[in-house]
């Protein structure tokens, strides 16, 4: 897929990863309006973990940048265009792009847990060009609109925040639940944003940080505990009832282990 987006002549501007802290503008020819696509004129996008280590390292994790890559995946943008067949969303429209397209045949697409989907095209992930450009084409179907209430920029926080609810909803957090959020980031963040939401009485986050868990606190973190990157142990008074506590890990921290009071 790796849809892309066209500069003030007219050519749609991108920004391309060229190499390890290679960053140009340069131009990124749109691929033809099928009548289920949308064109997106691009207003916001964020810059992931993910941008940062494609940017200093070449790869994250085991997706490797071979060739010229458009970053950015975290997004939102105005309809500019729509296809033949597209009837959820018209020009004018101001949506969030879901960058996960799945293959829509296999059977974790069938279920409904496209995000599982072996053939998944992910925006920003190597050979897959991300939504760092002026505009873009994408599928109809996951271009959802945002309510008036929602900014652009918070319309691209999105996805990050779609991180923390999925964490959430995993472990079942709810009013009598103790959260452990391991890794103040800008994940982890949106992740205790998440478990209040769902009403999670106490939730702690510890980080090696101290401006990240100061921004914790501020956030409503009922208490914020700075760790080393070395093995250690941990007492955290507000372990009390242990049993209905969940651990959410977003970071690899080598080792924590935690004692209830």
């Amino acid at each position: 897929m790796g849809k892309g987006g066209i500069s003030g002549d007219g050519e749609n501007m991108a920004a391309w990863l060229l190499g390890v802290n290679n960053l140009k503008i340069q131009p990124y020819k749109l691929p033809p309006l099928g009548p289920n696509d949308v064109k997106i004129n691009i207003k916001a996008v964020g810059i992931c973990g993910s941008d940062v280590h494609y940017l200093k390292h070449g790869r994250c994790g085991d997706y490797m940048v071979t060739e010229p890559m458009v970053i950015g995946h975290e997004c939102a943008g105005i309809v500019a265009e729509v296809g033949s067949e597209v009837k959820s969303v018209v020009v004018g429209d101001r949506v969030a792009l879901e960058p996960g397209i799945g293959c829509w045949h296999c059977s974790q697409c069938k279920g409904g847990s496209y995000n599982l989907c072996p053939d998944m095209k992910f925006f920003a992930t190597p050979p897959i060009h991300g939504s760092l450009a002026n505009q873009v084409v994408h599928p109809a179907e996951l271009c959802f609109k945002l309510p008036e209430n929602l900014s652009l920029e918070e319309g691209a926080m999105c996805e990050p925040l779609s991180v923390g609810i999925h964490a959430c909803r995993r472990a079942n957090v709810g009013a009598e639940t103790t959260v452990l959020i391991v890794g103040a980031g800008p994940i982890g963040l949106v992740t205790l944003l998440a478990a209040r939401a769902y009403g999670a009485p106490k939730v702690v986050i510890v980080d090696v940080d101290s401006h990240r868990l100061s921004v914790a606190k501020k956030l409503g973190a009922d208490a914020i505990i700075q760790v080393s990157t070395k093995s250690e142990v941990y007492k955290l008074d507000y372990f009390c009832c242990f049993r209905h506590t969940v651990y959410l890990s977003t970071t690899n921290v080598e080792k924590l282990v935690v004692y209830p009071s």
